[in-house]
C-alpha cells in the first residue's frame, strides 16, 4: 500500500510539472509505449534568462558545459542530467540549431579539460553548430586544455576578466610499481602476443623503444590540438608551438594578447555579441535545462542500488567530488595538477 501511494504521489507531482512547463518526461514515456517501444529524443526545457524587447520570439540559447570532460556521465544522484556529458551537449546544440526561433547560441564553458576523444567530439559538435548559427563561447573560471580545445569550434570567444585558459597540450601517465614489487619480493607472469602489448605495465621498467612510441602518440595528439587552434583562431602553428602552446595556463589578458580569445567581458557581453552576430537585437535569452521526471528518479534509484555491494563502504575525500578517476594509459587534455 505504501509503495502504491508513493507511486501515485510521484505521478501526481509529474502531472503538475507537465501543466506548469508545458512539457514533461511523461510525454516521452507515453510516446515510448507504442509498438516500437522507442522513446523519442530528450528535449531540453527553456527557462528565461534575459527578457527580449518587443514581441519577438527570437531566442539566444544559453548552454552550460561544466566540469571535467569525459565520455560517460559525470553526474551522480537523483538530479544528474541522466545523459552522458558528450551526448548532452550534442543534443542541446542539435535542438538549438533545429529550432527556427533560436538565432544564436552562447556556450558557457567552465572546465579544466578532460579526455582527448570526448573533447574532440565536443569540438566537432560546436563547430558544426557554428556553421548553422552563431556560437559564442563564454569562458567562466576556467576553460583550459580540452575546455579551450572545444571552444575553438565557436564563432567568437569571450573570456571573463579572471578566466584561466590555454594549457594547450597533451598528458598521459602510467603507474610504476616495479620498485615496490622488488622490495616485497613480488612479480608478475605476463604472456603477450607482441613486445608492445604490455608497454604501459607498471610491473617492469619501460624500454626505450616503448617510451619513444608513447611519446610519438602524445606528439601526434598534440599536433591535432595545434591544428584545431590554428584553424579556429587563424594563428600559424609555428607561432603557437614556439609561444603560448607549451602547456602553460594563461590569464584572460595574456590570452587576448595571444589571440586565443576575441574579447574580455561578462556573460551579458556574450549574450549581446550573439545578438549582434545573429542580427537579432531584440532576442530574449533562454537557458536549456533538464527537468527530472518519474522515470529519471526510478532509474537513478535503480542505478544507485546496483552500485551498492554488501559490506562495501565508499569514502569521499575532501576536494575530490568534482574530479573523476583518471585512467592510466589514457590521454587527456588537462593541466597536470588535475591528473592526481
Amino acid at each position: 500500500m505504501l509503495l502504491a501511494l508513493g507511486l501515485l504521489g510521484s505521478l501526481f507531482f509529474n502531472f503538475v510539472a507537465l501543466a506548469g512547463a508545458g512539457l514533461s518526461s511523461m510525454e516521452d514515456i507515453a510516446a515510448g509505449a507504442g509498438p516500437s517501444g522507442v522513446r523519442p529524443k530528450r528535449k531540453y526545457h527553456e527557462s528565461l534568462e534575459a527578457e527580449g524587447r518587443g514581441r519577438t520570439s527570437d531566442r539566444i540559447v544559453h548552454i552550460d558545459m561544466e566540469g571535467v570532460i569525459a565520455s560517460g556521465s559525470m553526474g551522480d544522484g537523483l538530479f544528474a542530467s541522466g545523459m552522458p556529458q558528450v551526448d548532452g551537449l550534442k543534443r542541446a546544440l542539435e535542438q538549438a540549431v533545429n529550432d527556427k526561433r533560436v538565432k544564436g547560441i552562447v556556450l558557457r564553458v567552465n572546465s579544466p579539460g578532460g579526455e582527448v576523444t570526448a573533447s574532440d567530439i565536443m569540438f566537432n559538435a560546436v563547430r558544426a553548430a557554428a556553421k548553422q548559427k552563431p556560437v559564442v563561447v563564454y569562458m567562466d573560471s576556467m576553460a583550459a586544455s580540452g575546455g579551450y580545445y572545444l571552444s575553438c569550434g565557436a564563432t567568437k570567444i569571450v573570456a571573463s576578466e579572471t578566466t584561466l585558459t590555454g594549457s594547450i597540450g597533451v598528458i598521459m601517465e602510467g603507474f610504476s610499481y616495479h620498485g615496490l614489487f622488488d622490495k616485497l619480493g613480488l612479480g608478475t607472469n605476463t604472456f603477450t602476443s607482441g613486445p608492445m602489448k604490455d608497454m604501459l605495465s607498471g610491473a617492469r621498467p619501460m624500454r626505450d623503444d616503448e617510451k619513444a612510441y608513447v611519446q610519438g602518440m602524445v606528439n601526434s595528439m598534440y599536433d591535432r590540438f595545434l591544428t584545431v587552434v590554428s584553424e579556429g583562431r587563424k594563428i600559424p602553428k609555428d607561432v603557437l608551438r614556439n609561444g603560448v602552446a607549451d602547456g602553460r595556463v594563461v590569464d584572460a589578458r595574456e590570452a587576448l594578447k595571444a589571440k586565443l580569445v576575441d574579447q574580455i567581458g561578462y556573460i551579458e557581453d556574450a549574450y549581446q555579441e550573439a545578438r549582434v552576430l545573429a542580427k537579432a537585437p531584440n532576442a530574449m535569452v533562454v537557458r536549456y535545462t533538464h527537468e527530472i521526471g518519474l522515470f529519471d528518479l526510478l532509474g537513478a534509484s535503480a542505478e544507485s542500488r546496483s552500485r551498492m555491494q554488501p559490506g562495501k563502504v565508499e569514502v569521499q575525500l575532501p576536494g575530490t567530488a568534482g574530479l573523476p578517476q583518471m585512467l592510466p594509459g589514457r590521454a587527456y587534455y588537462l593541466p597536470s595538477g588535475f591528473m592526481h
